[in-house]
This record gives structure tokens, C-alpha cells and sequence, in this order.
């Protein structure tokens, strides 16, 4: 009997042997398997598969520890299906027991979790788990998350073997997360060395300034993998940031936004003069009003493109879909770099508009002198020609046809010319001509194509300063819907003057005006015609698209 009992603990003793070499060759398969991948998102994945595998665990999870070092900016999970993921909910951002883990980096294990003093319970939809064991994973001497495990097949506890085997995952697991983090970052720096490489190409062969901006998001939307990429710049007249060039999530609706400076990424970082970031965007708390833009996203960042005086020329905006990792430190520093480059490509584009446009009132100023110097000496001579001839005409019928009067009107419709052609384009008091052609050529970056521009007419000297001011209004008003809502390919502007009036027209081949859209605007529009006497009517042309005109009376003898 005795030796019956010695060859039962014998037998024992080698089963426990087996199953300690059995759980070392699979402790050595899953180290190979982790440290083998380089994309850190797959690297992540095997990690908690093969802790799960390791202990028997029904449910595992990894928390990535996001920048601010207090909350989750990603979670992993095994066990459960994309159904319960979906009705549970949000995914944990680091509270509760969980919290616990991430301010005590230390293996924890729990016979019962909801029985400790953190735990908060499960939200609706959850399954019910009662062991637990926690693990950090340290990447060098940065604590870069923890693998939660729950549930032990068997209905028995996680005990101390459990613990030092996933202890020791965590250790290979953190130099395979080293590894591939120096792997993304370095493939990561060769993209924006290219992207540069690009920009600068661009700005060589003369690209225009939207060719600029758009390369500028998408490389940056491409490089750093985000949902979303906005351009925005500040604009004379605007509390806020107007966003000149989108592409990603919504990218039609976001051209033309006007972001407010306060509550706002953007706002702070243009305002500041350095990148900021959330996790996730939408739910933090500082930046209430970015919730209406990023809903639906993750983490984001806002980098200033330059500063000027203290604040930015213009932000960049990136956002990643919720559940991507936060915009890290690694990310940051050839973001900014890369920013940097952006804002020369803005500088040179800017500069090269100014030389074309000081070509073009040099060429304007030497249209204007010709026209003084031969068309109106010529007329005159012509007029003092015909006044001389109407005296000698007898026949009653044929000295009315000598039309000096028409000779007179025609000067004058020319010396309006000239003065229009001299008119610099400055803000001290541009004509309205000149203000119209700035505001439609501008109005090209938010719609992505110039609109067509039509003026006839004294625009300059028949238009008095206030209903100038009164047609500039409008005309941004109805670019700007055009650039937001129309979705329409061609725009087209006319700008009238006379028979006592000023008229402007602006149509499009969008969608038109939404039956049960909202009308504060064009509401506004009609407000302010009815003010000078005049008037405002939409039409939807046969052919499609919206016709909008605003008419306004000028004073008399205009």
C-alpha cells in the first residue's frame, strides 16, 4: 500500500512536470509569436490573445495608458463578441478597478472583483466576471498599459503561477512594443520626409495656393492615419477660423466652417501658438463646442501652421476614429516639423499672389494711362470736332445726329474705368469692384473651384459706400451657402449697376434650397434689402440648381 501511495504522488509529481513544461513551451511560443510582428496594432492584438491562452482566461483586455497618464486612450479585448461590444457601449477609459491598475502599477489578484473597494459595478449589457488577475506592461521605465484577464476556465481562482506567467509575457511583451514602436516611427519618418519632399516640388512648379493646402491634409490625414483633416485659417471680420480646405469624415459640410477660437482645438491652438491634443475629442470636457464637429471620432490633435504676433496663420486638425490610439509625443515632434513646412509652402504661395497682383495693377495702371492718354484725348479732339461741325449743319434732323451728348457720357463711362483700374487693392477702402473680385476669388479655396464673375456698370462711383457695404455682405452670405450647402460644381456671379439700381445675382447647379431647411439667413438677406427699398427672391431654375437675387435702389442721378 505504501508503495502504491509513493507511485500515485510519483505520477503526480510528473503530471505537474508535464504541465509545467507544457505551459513554458507555450509561455516560449507566445513570446516568439509577439516579438515576431512589427505593426504595433497587431503586436497589441497578439499580446492579449496570448495572455488569455496562457492563464485559461474566458475574457482578456489591454489598456493602453493614454498621454495625460490617468485614463485609457485604447482597450483591447478577447471573448467578446462584436454584438456585446456593440451593446455595452462605450469602451472603459480607465475608472473603477481599472484605475486601480493604473495608479498602482502593480500585479493585482482578485478572487472576487466586485468585492473590491474600486470596483463600480458593470454597465448594462455586460457579462458578469468574478476573478481577475492585472499585470502592467512596462515598455523601459514608462508604464505603457496592463492586461486585464477574468474568469479562469473551471470556475477556479488565477493563482500565483498565473501571475508569473503573465508577468513575464509583460516583459517580452514590452520589448516587442519597443520594437515596434522604433519600426512605426521610423517608417513613419520616411513619410514625412516624402511628404516634404512633395510639398516642395509642388511649391517649385508654381502650384496654387489650394493645391498647397489640399496636398498639406491629405498627406497629413494619410501619414498619421486619421478619419479627419481641416485646414482652417483666420479670416479679417470672423471671431473664429474659417476652414478653407477638408477631406475625410464629412469633408463637404466641414468646407467653409466657421470654427469658433473658444471651446475649439483649433481656437486653442491658434491662440496658443503650440499643438493640442484630446482624448477622445469629443468627450473632453475643454473644448465643448469641437463635440459638434468630431462626434462619432476619437483622439485629435490641432497643430499651428506659423505664429504671427503670439497666434497661428492658420491650424491643422487631425482626428482618428474612436478606439484608434491618442496622437503620442513620437507623433508630435515631426507633426510640428512637418508643419513647419507647411507654413512656407503658405508664405511662398502668399508671396507669389502678390507679385501676380502688383503685375496685375501695374498692368491696370498702364491700361488706365493709355486710356487717358489716347481714348479720352481722341474723344475730346472728336467732340470738339463735332461741336464745330453742328454749327455749320443746317438741316435740323442731321444736327441731332451729331451726338456730342453721347460723346460726353462715353468719357465719362471711361474715366470710371480708369479710376476703377487705379483703385488699389488695399483694406483702406478698395472700390466695389475691387472688393467683389477679392471676395469671389477668394470664395474659390471654400468652394474648390473659382466662381464665374460678371460687373457692368459705375460700380465705383454710382454705388454709395453704405449699400457697398450692404452688397459685400450679401455676397459673402451667399458664397458662403454655396460653399456649405449647395454641393454644387459651378458658381456663377453678376455684379450690376444702373437704371437707378444695383443688382447682384449668384447662382449654382447644386441641389438648391431644402424645402425644410433653415432660412435665418436668407431671412437676414431679405431684411436687409427691404431696409434700402429694395428686394430679395430665390428661384430654381429648369435646368437645376438655385437662383438668388438682391436688389437695393441707388440715389438719385445715379
Amino acid at each position: 500500500m505504501r508503495l502504491d501511495e509513493l507511485l500515485d504522488e510519483l505520477q503526480v509529481r510528473i503530471d505537474e512536470v508535464r504541465g509545467t513544461r507544457d505551459r513554458v513551451h507555450n509561455l516560449l511560443e507566445a513570446v516568439v509569436s509577439v516579438g515576431r510582428e512589427l505593426d504595433l496594432a497587431q503586436v497589441l492584438r497578439r499580446i492579449v490573445e496570448a495572455a488569455a491562452l496562457l492563464v485559461d482566461a474566458e475574457y482578456g483586455a489591454l489598456g493602453v495608458i493614454g498621454p495625460d497618464g490617468r485614463t485609457l486612450s485604447q482597450f483591447l479585448t478577447v471573448g467578446l463578441t462584436d454584438e456585446e461590444i456593440t451593446e455595452i457601449g462605450p469602451l472603459p477609459a480607465g475608472h473603477g478597478l481599472l484605475r486601480e491598475v493604473i495608479h498602482h502599477p502593480e500585479p493585482l489578484r482578485l478572487t472576487n472583483l466586485g468585492s473590491h473597494s474600486s470596483s463600480h459595478g458593470f454597465p448594462a449589457h455586460h457579462p458578469p466576471m468574478r476573478t481577475f488577475l492585472g499585470v502592467p506592461i512596462r515598455v523601459r521605465d514608462e508604464v505603457f498599459g496592463n492586461l486585464y484577464l477574468t474568469d479562469k476556465r473551471g470556475g477556479i481562482d488565477f493563482d500565483t503561477e498565473d501571475e508569473t506567467v503573465i508577468s513575464t509575457l509583460s516583459v517580452a511583451a514590452g520589448v516587442a512594443i519597443d520594437n515596434a514602436r522604433l519600426y512605426e516611427g521610423s517608417q513613419r519618418q520616411q513619410r514625412w520626409l516624402k511628404a516634404n519632399a512633395e510639398i516642395t516640388e509642388s511649391l517649385l512648379s508654381g502650384s496654387s495656393r489650394l493645391a498647397v493646402l489640399e496636398l498639406i491634409a491629405r498627406r497629413a490625414q494619410e501619414i498619421t492615419a486619421a478619419r479627419l483633416a481641416d485646414i482652417a485659417m483666420p479670416v479679417a471680420g470672423i471671431d473664429g477660423l474659417v476652414v478653407e480646405f477638408a477631406v475625410g469624415t464629412d469633408a463637404r459640410a466641414r468646407q467653409g466652417l466657421v470654427v469658433p477660437f473658444a471651446g475649439t482645438l483649433s481656437g486653442a491652438a491658434h491662440r496658443a501658438g503650440k499643438p493640442v491634443t484630446a482624448v477622445p475629442a469629443p468627450a473632453d470636457e475643454r473644448f465643448p463646442a469641437e463635440a459638434q464637429v468630431l462626434e462619432g471620432l476619437g483622439p485629435a490633435v490641432a497643430v499651428p501652421l506659423g505664429t504671427a504676433g503670439g497666434e497661428s496663420r492658420g491650424v491643422l486638425l487631425l482626428a482618428r476614429a474612436a478606439g484608434e490610439p491618442a496622437f503620442g509625443e513620437g507623433e508630435l515632434e515631426p507633426l510640428v516639423a512637418f508643419a513647419g513646412q507647411a507654413t512656407l509652402a503658405l508664405e511662398l504661395a502668399e508671396r507669389r499672389r502678390d507679385a501676380e497682383q502688383i503685375a496685375l495693377l501695374e498692368e491696370r495702371d498702364r491700361i488706365a494711362r493709355d486710356l487717358h492718354d489716347l481714348a479720352i484725348q481722341r474723344l475730346f479732339a472728336t467732340g470738339m470736332t463735332l461741336q464745330s461741325a453742328a454749327r455749320l449743319v443746317e438741316h435740323e434732323g442731321a444736327a441731332e445726329r451729331v451726338a456730342v451728348d453721347d460723346l460726353d457720357e462715353t468719357i465719362k463711362i471711361i474715366r470710371s474705368m480708369i479710376f476703377g483700374l487705379r483703385t488699389k487693392d488695399r483694406e483702406s477702402g478698395p472700390g466695389l469692384r475691387a472688393r467683389a473680385a477679392r471676395a469671389v476669388g477668394d470664395a474659390a479655396t471654400t468652394l474648390g473651384h473659382p466662381p464665374r464673375l460678371s460687373m457692368e456698370g459705375l460700380l465705383d462711383t454710382d454705388v454709395p459706400p453704405q449699400i457697398a457695404d450692404h452688397v459685400m455682405a450679401v455676397l459673402g452670405e451667399l458664397l458662403s451657402n454655396a460653399a456649405r450647402h449647395a454641393q454644387a460644381t459651378r458658381v456663377g456671379v453678376t455684379l450690376k449697376a444702373g437704371r437707378g439700381e444695383v443688382v447682384l445675382t449668384v447662382s449654382d447647379n447644386g441641389k438648391g434650397i431644402a424645402a425644410q431647411g433653415r432660412r435665418s439667413g436668407l431671412r437676414n438677406l431679405d431684411e436687409r434689402a427691404q431696409g434700402l427699398g429694395g428686394s430679395f427672391t430665390h428661384e430654381r431654375p429648369d435646368e437645376g440648381g438655385t437662383r438668388l437675387v438682391w436688389r437695393a435702389p441707388l440715389p438719385t442721378g445715379s
